[in-house]
């Protein structure tokens, strides 16, 4: 796969901000960490200082992270090839919290300055790390892999996000044949872009120095962001990044949760049938006038005869034992006879435990000179 240096791109809707951000948490809330030192010895980390950044490798990284070490002067200096693959090098896989993945990250940080880096370039550093981190998403976009949160954690004593344009009084370092002292050089303007492109949001930690001089600790954090580009296309078309990629990331949880919301207003929706008692009606033949009314919940029986002790109702008739029983499971009726016992439904006989399908039946109860004693039922759920 072909792989383009990425450029800022059109503003994000509101919509394709969530959609990243779900994107993003859908990944397993995995992050790219980028620990940006300055090496030059303006800086020369402190007591103090080496304490802090112990703290952020120790107690901030969270398993899968991938961790990024740059450091810097008037450049940044990699010991690797830089490409649009890898725009800030490769990174350490923090897989698991565990001594052998922090001293892997402990191992590749400089706590001391070194004495052949000087005069920072801040705003080069912040152009080539910002274009660097937004690579890395943008990668993974045309892989069609979950994009991750980022965060910078800058050590200098330079200013940072300043104007286009950094002169002696901002900033003494510059080289002074470094393009970012001309507010409209190319580089100067393709800084200030990303700078507005990507959702920055720095939270800086001043550290004093035993010279009575600071720099800071700044941890910059970016929202999960990918840059859009929609170009027209025949037929009154337009073609652009960002939709085609959540659809591609969302269809499928959004299709679970739709399944998982579904099935639960199904279970609720059963579970409260399953609670409403069934009202039955009951007319007996010797008694037409009469139509009384019980309740019938889940799980229970009504006794066809003289009363049980284990159902809630019974139907008596005159001379009459208990010959079957009504019992409701779920959404189901059934009449269960008794051994031996004399009873019809629908003027069928039954001698097992049969499904009622009808809500409005008849059941019959012979006696031992053939005389029926019918009673009506009618069900309503």
């Amino acid at each position: 796969m072909i792989l383009t240096k990425i450029t800022p791109g059109q503003p994000l809707t509101d919509t394709q901000k969530n959609g990243l951000q779900l994107v993003s948490l859908l990944g397993g809330g995995k992050r790219d960490v980028v620990l940006a030192i300055d090496v030059t010895k303006s800086v020369g980390l402190n007591d103090e200082g080496r304490i802090r950044l112990r703290q952020i490798v120790a107690d901030s990284l969270k398993p899968g992270d991938s961790v990024y070490v740059v450091t810097f002067g008037q450049d940044l200096v990699f010991n690797e090839i830089i490409d649009v693959k890898n725009p800030l090098g490769t990174p350490i896989d923090f897989s698991q919290k565990n001594p052998e993945n922090i001293d892997k990250v402990l191992a590749k940080i400089p706590f001391n300055y070194d004495p052949n880096r000087y005069g920072t370039d801040i705003q080069k550093a912040e152009l080539t790390v910002y274009q660097g981190i937004a690579q890395i998403n943008q990668n993974r976009v045309s892989k069609n892999l979950p994009i991750k949160p980022q965060s910078v954690v800058w050590i200098t004593d330079a200013p940072l996000c300043t104007k286009p344009e950094i002169t002696c009084q901002v900033w003494i370092e510059t080289p002074a044949n470094s393009p970012f002292r001309i507010a409209t050089s190319p580089e100067s303007q393709e800084r200030q872009n990303w700078i507005k492109a990507l959702p920055l949001k720095e939270r800086p930690l001043p550290i004093p120095t035993q010279s009575n001089k600071d720099y800071k600790l700044s941890v910059v954090d970016i929202n999960p962001t990918v840059q859009e580009f929609c170009t027209p296309a025949p037929g009154g078309q337009k073609t652009c990044l960002v939709d085609p990629y959540l659809i591609k990331q969302l269809w499928l949880p959004t299709l679970i949760l739709l399944l998982i919301v579904a099935a639960g207003i199904w279970s609720i929706l059963k579970f409260t049938k399953l609670q409403k008692k069934w009202e039955v009606r009951i007319k007996l033949q010797d008694n037409e006038d009469e139509e009384p009314i019980c309740r019938l919940p889940n799980n229970k029986k009504i006794a066809i005869g003289e009363d049980d002790s284990s159902c809630i109702h019974s139907i008596s008739f005159r001379g009459g034992d208990i010959r079957a029983y009504l019992e409701r499971k779920g959404e189901k009726l059934y009449l269960v006879p008794k051994e031996d016992a004399k009873i019809e439904l629908n003027n069928k006989k039954v001698t097992s435990r049969t499904l009622i399908s009808s809500s409005n039946f008849t059941l019959n109860c012979p006696d031992s000179r053939q005389r029926d004693h019918e009673i009506s039922i009618k069900i309503k759920k």
